[in-house]
This record gives C-alpha cells, sequence and structure tokens, in this order.
C-alpha cells in the first residue's frame, strides 16, 4: 500500500523553513533582546499600585491605598510633577513643529543638487551632529551662548549691544534648547526622505520637464506626493513620542535659572524615583507616560487611515 502524501501546505512550510531558517535565527536574537529588555521588565508596572520596598519581593509587596491609585493621585496633586508634565508637552511639541519639517526641507534641497561630491560633502557634515553626544553638545552651546565668556554674546559686546541669555532666561532657553535639537537631528533624519526620493521613478520628473514643470512645479507634484506616505509614518511615530523624549538632552542644558521651563517627565523621574528613592510615585508617572503614548500613537494611526493613508499598520 502506498503511504498517504502529507499536506500540501505542510510540505510547502518545511520546504521553505529548509530555505530560510537562517533568518529565522538571525531574527531570534533581537527577539530574545525585546523579551529580556522590554516585555520582561513589565512585570515591576505593578509596582505603581504597590508600596514599594527594596527588602520585599515584587510579588508580596502590599496594595496602595484607594485601591491601588494613591500614587497616581499623589502624582497629579504634585505641582513639580504638573510643571515637568507642562515642559514635556511644551518642548516635545516645539520639537515636533521645527524639527520635524526640517529634514523633510533639508533632504528635498539635497535632492536637487547637481554636483554629486559636494552634495556628499554636505551629507557628511550634516550627519556629524547626530554623533554628539548631549554633553559635548551644551559644552559648544556653552563656548559659543555663554553671557559673558560667550562667542556670540562677545561679538554683541564688541559691536555695541547687549548680551542676550541663550541659556540663562526661560524664553531664550527655549529657543537655544530646540535650535540645538534640529541641529543635531536634521541631517540623520534626512536620510530616510534620501532613500524614499531615490524610490520615485524618473520618468515621471522626464514627463513634467517636457510638460514644461519647472524645479518647484518637479518637488510639489512629484516628489512631495511619492514620500508622502514614509512622512506620514514617521509623524505618526514622532506622535507617539509626544509626551516621551529623551533624558539627556534636557538633563545636559538644565541649570537652576530655568527648571521651570527645563524639568521634564525624565529629569522629575531621576531627582524624585531615583535620587529621593521613590519608586512607586515615578513608576506610576512613567505607566501614565507610557499609556498616554500609546493613545497618540493610536489617534495618529487612526486618523492617517481614515484620510487615506497606510499608517503604520
Amino acid at each position: 500500500m502506498s503511504k498517504p502524501k502529507a499536506p500540501k501546505s505542510k510540505v510547502k512550510f518545511s520546504v521553505y523553513m529548509k530555505k530560510y531558517w537562517q533568518l529565522y535565527v538571525m531574527l531570534a536574537l533581537p527577539l530574545i533582546y525585546l523579551f529580556i529588555f522590554k516585555y520582561l521588565p513589565m512585570i515591576y508596572v505593578q509596582i505603581a499600585f504597590k508600596k514599594y520596598s527594596l527588602v520585599e519581593s515584587v510579588w508580596k509587596l502590599p496594595l496602595a491605598k484607594k485601591h491601588g491609585f494613591e500614587y497616581f493621585i499623589k502624582a497629579f496633586s504634585n505641582n513639580d510633577f504638573k510643571y515637568a508634565l507642562r515642559n514635556t508637552l511644551t518642548l516635545n511639541l516645539l520639537d515636533l513643529v521645527f524639527g520635524f519639517p526640517a529634514p523633510v526641507i533639508f533632504a528635498l534641497i539635497l535632492n536637487e543638487l547637481c554636483f554629486i561630491r559636494y552634495k556628499k560633502v554636505v551629507q557628511t557634515i550634516a550627519y556629524m551632529p547626530h554623533f554628539l553626544s548631549w554633553v559635548i553638545i551644551y559644552s559648544l552651546a556653552l563656548q559659543l551662548l555663554a553671557p559673558d565668556a560667550g562667542l556670540l554674546n562677545m561679538m554683541i559686546r564688541n559691536l555695541g549691544g547687549e548680551t542676550i541669555p541663550f541659556l540663562n532666561d526661560a524664553a531664550h532657553w527655549i529657543g537655544s534648547y530646540i535650535s540645538f535639537g534640529v541641529w543635531q537631528n536634521f541631517g540623520w533624519g534626512s536620510i530616510i526622505y534620501l532613500a524614499a526620493i531615490a524610490g520615485i521613478n524618473p520618468e515621471l520628473y522626464e514627463a513634467a520637464a517636457v510638460d514644461g514643470a519647472g524645479r518647484f512645479r518637479k518637488i510639489w507634484h512629484i516628489t512631495l506626493p511619492g514620500i508622502r506616505s514614509t512622512i506620514i509614518v514617521l509623524l505618526i511615530m514622532n506622535l507617539g513620542n509626544i509626551l516621551g523624549g529623551g533624558f539627556d538632552r534636557p538633563f545636559a542644558f538644565q541649570n537652576n535659572l530655568v527648571m521651570r521651563v527645563a524639568d521634564v517627565i525624565a529629569t522629575y523621574v531621576y531627582r524624585v524615583g531615583i535620587k529621593g528613592l521613590q519608586f512607586s510615585l515615578t513608576t506610576a508617572v512613567g505607566l501614565f507616560q507610557s499609556v498616554v503614548g500609546v493613545f497618540f500613537l493610536l489617534l495618529a494611526n487612526w486618523l492617517a487611515r481614515r484620510f487615506g493613508e497606510r499608517g503604520l499598520w
């Protein structure tokens, strides 16, 4: 008697795995990393709802008052947290308004350059700030913008003007903070847009040239629509981080004169949680931050799909 044949789907799967198993082995390493360093620590989110103790297991910690929401209520009744929340939203929104269009504009300009060598030199110079730490960037800012010994203020003073408190006045500090953020990121951020522009069919530009379209018409009607989906995806990802942001940049730029506008959630968590040993309170703050970030991500993705774009999923 002949043996029954294996189902066609199983045969296809086994053939596929024999051919591509190396790719899945390579994929296993980042998946293990994500599980250990991203998903496994989520177990300790429960600290936000419990009274934390260094000597007790997280599973044995007693529930906090008010059905576990004691530390959330405490955070929202704390003026320092309210200021940190306001500053985080303000600085991230300004970063989005001024920092998000910058790499798009830079990529469009680079794409129009005819001299390849000059284009490569400009790209290299623009990418370099991305590899500098914020401590180094703040040191440069101090050398340039310090009230007394800063190069820019010395030039202003020599020309007969009054020095500008770039790093000591709240309004000027915000402008300096946003400017250095744009400077550090716009070159590196343009890489994705340049890759998207390279994928546009060059025949579209040739047809537009035949129809008499100038450079700006080609950008408006061909280049921008060609990278629109990339812009939407990156905008959604940036909106998901509207209440996030890194720790190193605001911490490096902070000083006592501008703390009312410079203290953000990341530095608040460091100061109150790590230095002040209030782990339950700052875990509650971090959980709130993550939930709001997910909400903005889902909202932005929904709006993108609503208006006919692909979105993230």
